[in-house]
């Protein structure tokens, strides 16, 4: 996984608030694969990565409390919990 621009503490925190945020709100999650945390061109934090070994997603994660503010993911990506 690349982390470059951010402390091994900081990225933890990212990554369990994406995971935590795919279980609750998607159905039928049963992997999750992080591929990256980094800065985006914008300066934002955004965490690439997995799910299912199949659906790819990106979120942007906020720093100063680590909540999601937004989510992009691949067509077939497992529908949202109603």
């Amino acid at each position: 996984m690349k982390k470059d621009d951010y402390d091994a503490e900081t990225v933890e925190k990212a990554v369990v608030a994406t995971e935590n945020y795919l279980k609750e709100k998607y159905n039928d999650i049963e992997t999750i694969e992080i591929e990256k945390v980094y800065r985006s061109p914008m300066g934002g934090m955004t965490v690439d990565g997995t799910v299912n070994n199949k659906y790819e997603f990106s979120i942007g994660v906020e720093e100063s409390d680590f909540s999601i503010g937004s989510m992009v993911e691949t067509d077939g990506f497992p529908e949202r919990k109603k």
